[in-house]
């Protein structure tokens, strides 16, 4: 199964997830770019469905089901882990809420496309007010093996990386995952966000101290993550 990712807007990131005839079109903002691979790669999308349900990323649901005869899944009515298979390869579908209630990440054989749940190099914002459910989230992101490719919803590594630079003065590992930091592909893996990113670092031993220094609980996991996320 390969991954073709699309950048619209300023900073979207949309994907075309695809087997050897058939596609599912993730956030399909890049509606042109995205037909026009797809025709030039003889490739029937068969599925259109977004990360999540906010408008930046389902603004092409319309476009793009009018000039194909995709069929469209709503990401609201997924309740529980289901499969999509594009012709005989399947695509995992999950519920990682906390960014938003409808949140959800699509996981291939190497790769996971997360919306706006977790960025290279920083992870969404909880706009559902959620924070334990968001630490659920991540939580089973992370426990997946480190050669999983990251790809989210927006173009924000530079930000991310300074942020980070913030945080974490003394973080030997942030210069190298610049150096890989193409815009051309924005992806990293999961190995690498856990070096990085401050925002899933709540067991690395640094991070530890920085909250303990700042006088925050660090007991649990969660109260660790709830200090990052309070902080930062």
């Amino acid at each position: 199964m390969f991954v073709k990712q699309f950048k619209y807007s300023a900073d979207n990131l949309g994907y075309l997830v695809f087997s050897t005839s058939e596609g599912i079109a993730i956030d399909a903002g890049g509606v042109d770019d995205m037909l026009a691979f797809a025709e030039k790669n003889a490739l029937h999308i068969k599925y259109v469905i977004n990360t999540h349900s906010h408008h930046d990323h389902t603004q092409g649901n319309a476009a793009i089901l009018e000039r194909t005869n995709a069929q469209f899944i709503d990401c609201k009515q997924i309740r529980s882990d289901q499969t999509l298979m594009l012709d005989k390869e399947s695509l995992e579908v999950f519920c990682t809420p906390g960014h938003t209630d409808d949140s959800v990440t699509f996981k291939g054989d190497d790769f996971l496309i997360t919306g706006d749940t977790l960025f290279n190099g920083t992870v969404g914002n909880c706009f559902t007010g959620d924070l334990h459910a968001f630490f659920l989230s991540l939580k089973r992101l992370m426990s997946l093996s480190g050669h999983f490719k990251i790809y989210g919803g927006h173009d924000y590594v530079i930000e991310s990386m300074e942020m980070a630079k913030t945080i974490e003065k003394e973080n030997p590992h942030i210069e190298a995952y610049l150096k890989k930091y193409t815009p051309g592909l924005v992806v990293s893996t999961l190995a690498d966000e856990l070096r990085v990113n401050p925002y899933i670092r709540f067991n690395a031993p640094p991070m530890i101290k920085n909250l303990q220094k700042r006088n925050m609980p660090v007991d649990t996991e969660f109260d660790r993550f709830n200090g990052i996320m309070e902080i930062y």
